[in-house]
C-alpha cells in the first residue's frame, strides 16, 4: 500500500496528490486562459441590439449589444453561470426569461428578468429540473417543462411572468420526458416531444383548452425526431426525423390530411437546428456536414432552398430572427476563433459579426485547424453490396503542431455522451498543447457517436459496449504506424461518458498509454445507475444496458473499470464536481479508492462548487494548470 496523499483545499477546491503549481507555468497559459466566447440568445425590444451570454468576470452573465463592435453591457451579477434565455414577444415588456442552477447541480430554475428595473424574479419552485421554457406568441405566458410532481418525471407547466399574483398550472402529466417546443398562432395548441433515447422519440401537439394530445409522429420503432415549429397559419409543423433511412430529414406535416411531406433529402448528414420566420415565409435549418454546420434558407412557398456559402468553417447555431426583419442572429463557432454572435441579412446574404471575443492578446494566425481523418477499426460494416461487407473506418480529428524533425506526443481526446460528436470548434487549451508543448491531439469520433447515422449510433449498446474501447485500441495501432507520431508517448483524456472510456483505455491497454485524465467519468455502470439523477435512469438503461436484468447486470460488473483498476498500473488525474446529478461524485471516489489499493498513483481534484463539469474560471483555471502539470510530469517527463 502507498502512503496517503495529503488533502488541502483551495477555495471551493479540494485537492489530493497534486504538487504545488510552479508559478512559472502559469506566465504564457495565463494568455490562453484569458480568451472569452459569447453566444447569441435572442433580439431585444425596440431595435436596442441583441441579448448574449457572455463572461467578463467569474462566470457566464448575459450582456446586451447594441450594435456590431458595441461595448458588451452586463445585465446579470450572478456567483453562478446562466443558461437559456429568451426575449418577451411583446416589445411593451421589456423583459426576457432565463434559466440559473445552483453549484452545477442542473436543477435549473426560471426567472425573469425586467429591462427597465434591472431587477429579476425567480418563477419556480427553487427545487425542481425546470427547462425549455417557450413564450406564447402574446407574450403574457410561459409553457414549461418541470419535474416538481415527483423528481423524475418531466411535466407540462404554463407560468405567468408578468402577474406575479397568478399561480404556476400544470397542464400536463405523465410518465415519462416529456417537453414543450412551439405555441401554435392562435396559442391554442403546443408542439410536445416525448424522449425515449436518443435514436427513439415522438412528436405530438397540444390543445390546451380541451387537453387533447394528438399523435404528429410517434409509437414507430427506431425513430428519432428533432424540431416542431408550427407554420405562421397554424397548418402544419416543420420537424426532422429520420423516418426514411440513417439520417433526420426536414419534413413538413400537414394536419387537415395527416401527410408528411419531405422537404430537403439532399445530404446524408442530420438536419439540426430548425427556425421559422416571424412572417412564415423563410425557414433556417442547419446540417451536421462531418461535424461541421451547413446553412440553408427554404422559401416555405416555393419550398426551394439555398445554402449560405460563405459561414465560417465550424458549428453554427441559435438561429434567432428578427421580430420584423430579415434578420438571423446566430452564434458561429470554429476551430480558429472563439464562439461569437454573427447577424445575417438573409435577403443580402452579408454576413455581419457584431462580437469580437478576445484571445488573450494572442496571434489568431498561430491557432491550428484540425484535419479530418478516417483509420480502420476491428470489423466489418454492412456494404450496400449484396452479400458483402467493408472494413469499417472511424472519423477523427487530428490536430498536428507545426513542430519539425521530432516525433510528437500524443494526446487522444474522447468526448462524451455516448451520443455525442467532438466537433472542431475552439479549445483554447488544445491551442495550448499545440503551440506551447508541442503535442499532437487527436479526437476520434467512436462507434456510438451521434452524427453518423442510426446505424452507427447503436453500435455500443448494452452488450457491444467495449467495442467501442476497442476503437481507441486500433487508433493507437493507427498512431504507430504515422511516421511523425511517438507511439511510445501516448496520453488519453475524456469526460463524462469519455472519462469511462479513459478508465477502460487504460485498463485494456495500460502498457502502450503512458497516463489518463478522467473528468467526472462513469467507474463503475451498477452503481451509476443506482446513483444517477433519477429522471435519468430509464434514459440511461436504454444505452448502457438495463442492470435489473441479471445477465446484464454481470456484463456490467464484468466490464466496469472499478472491476479492472488493478489492470491500471499508469499514473491518473481524475477530475470530479462535488454536485454532478448526471455522474455522482461516489464514482470518481470509489475509483480513486481502488486504484491507489492497488498501490497506483492518482491526483484528485474535487470542486464543491461544481457539477458535470468546471463552469466558473478560478476553478478552470487550477484544473487547467493540474492537467498541463500531469502531462508535463507523466506525458513528457519533465
Amino acid at each position: 500500500m502507498i502512503a496517503p496523499f495529503e488533502k488541502k483545499e483551495i477555495g471551493n477546491l479540494i485537492i489530493e496528490g497534486i504538487p504545488d503549481i510552479p508559478a512559472a507555468l502559469g506566465e504564457r497559459l495565463h494568455q490562453y486562459e484569458s480568451t472569452r466566447e459569447a453566444f447569441a440568445t435572442d433580439w431585444l425590444p425596440d431595435d436596442s441590439g441583441l441579448l448574449i451570454i457572455t463572461r467578463l468576470g467569474e462566470s457566464a452573465q448575459f450582456h446586451s449589444v447594441s450594435r456590431p463592435g458595441a461595448l458588451r453591457k452586463q445585465l446579470t451579477f450572478f456567483e453562478e453561470p446562466v443558461a437559456f434565455g429568451s426575449v418577451c414577444p411583446d416589445p411593451k415588456q421589456r423583459g426576457f426569461l432565463f434559466g440559473k442552477d445552483s453549484g452545477g447541480n442542473e436543477n435549473y430554475q426560471l426567472y425573469y428578468f425586467n429591462l427597465d428595473t434591472q431587477r429579476y424574479r425567480m418563477l419556480t419552485d427553487g427545487q425542481s429540473r425546470n427547462e425549455y421554457a417557450v413564450w406564447n406568441n402574446k407574450g403574457n405566458c410561459v409553457v414549461y417543462s418541470s419535474t416538481r410532481r415527483n423528481n423524475q418525471d418531466h411535466d407540462l407547466y404554463l407560468t405567468y411572468p408578468l402577474d406575479p399574483s397568478r399561480q404556476d398550472e400544470m397542464i400536463f402529466s405523465k410518465k415519462g420526458y416529456w417537453y414543450p417546443i412551439d405555441w401554435s398562432p392562435d396559442d391554442e395548441w403546443i408542439t410536445v416531444g416525448r424522449y425515449l433515447s436518443v435514436h427513439e422519440s415522438e412528436l405530438y401537439r397540444y390543445h390546451i383548452p380541451t387537453k387533447t394530445l394528438e399523435p404528429i409522429l410517434c409509437e414507430l420503432e427506431d425513430i428519432s425526431c428533432h424540431g416542431g415549429c408550427w407554420d405562421k397559419d397554424g397548418e402544419g409543423v416543420y420537424y426532422a426525423a429520420d423516418v426514411a433511412g440513417e439520417f433526420r430529414r426536414l419534413i413538413y406535416y400537414r394536419i387537415a390530411d395527416d401527410r408528411h411531406e419531405v422537404l430537403w433529402e439532399q445530404m446524408d448528414w442530420d438536419v439540426e437546428g430548425i427556425s421559422l420566420s416571424p412572417d412564415g415565409k423563410d425557414l433556417a435549418f442547419t446540417v451536421n456536414d462531418n461535424g461541421i454546420s451547413a446553412l440553408f434558407i427554404l422559401d416555405t412557398e416555393s419550398r426551394q432552398f439555398r445554402q449560405i456559402e460563405h459561414i465560417p468553417k465550424g458549428e453554427c447555431n441559435t438561429l434567432r430572427w428578427h421580430p420584423t426583419e430579415k434578420k438571423l442572429a446566430l452564434t458561429i463557432n470554429t476551430a480558429k476563433a472563439p464562439a461569437d454572435a454573427f447577424v445575417l441579412d438573409t435577403q443580402t446574404e452579408i454576413l455581419e459579426k457584431w462580437t469580437f471575443s478576445e484571445v488573450g492578446g494572442l496571434d489568431p494566425d498561430h491557432f491550428i485547424e484540425p484535419t479530418l481523418i478516417h483509420y480502420p477499426t476491428f470489423d466489418m460494416e454492412d456494404s450496400d453490396q449484396e452479400d458483402a461487407s467493408r472494413i469499417r473506418y472511424i472519423p477523427a480529428f487530428y490536430f498536428k503542431p507545426r513542430q519539425k524533425n521530432r516525433r510528437l506526443p500524443v494526446l487522444i481526446y474522447i468526448h462524451g455522451g455516448p451520443e455525442s460528436q467532438f466537433r472542431p470548434i475552439f479549445s483554447p487549451i488544445f491551442q495550448y498543447y499545440l503551440n506551447e508543448m508541442g503535442l499532437a491531439v487527436v479526437a476520434p469520433n467512436v462507434r456510438g457517436s451521434s452524427g453518423y447515422g442510426k446505424s452507427y449510433l447503436k453500435l455500443d449498446n448494452g452488450y457491444l459496449r467495449e467495442h467501442s474501447v476497442m476503437d481507441i485500441g486500433k487508433l493507437l495501432d493507427w498512431i504507430a504506424e504515422q511516421p511523425d507520431l511517438d507511439a511510445s508517448r501516448v496520453a488519453v483524456m475524456g469526460g463524462s461518458y469519455g472519462g469511462y472510456m479513459v478508465l477502460a483505455s487504460m485498463s485494456h491497454f495500460n502498457a502502450r498509454l503512458r497516463c489518463g485524465i478522467d473528468i467526472v467519468g462513469i467507474s463503475n455502470f451498477i452503481t451509476f445507475l443506482k446513483n444517477t439523477k433519477s429522471y435519468r435512469r430509464d434514459l440511461r438503461r436504454v444505452e448502457y444496458g438495463d442492470e435489473r436484468d441479471p445477465n446484464m447486470r454481470r456484463h456490467l460488473l464484468r466490464i466496469s473499470p472499478t472491476t479492472n483498476a488493478h489492470k491500471i498500473t499508469k499514473p491518473m488525474l481524475i477530475v470530479q464536481g462535488l454536485n454532478d446529478p448526471r455522474v455522482p461524485a461516489t464514482e470518481a471516489e470509489q475509483m480513486l479508492k481502488a486504484i491507489r489499493q492497488n498501490a497506483g498513483e492518482a491526483w484528485y481534484l474535487l470542486a464543491k462548487d461544481e457539477g458535470h463539469g468546471f463552469r466558473k474560471k478560478s476553478n478552470k483555471d487550477y484544473y487547467t494548470k493540474a492537467v498541463i502539470l500531469f502531462l508535463k510530469r507523466y506525458l513528457l517527463n519533465e
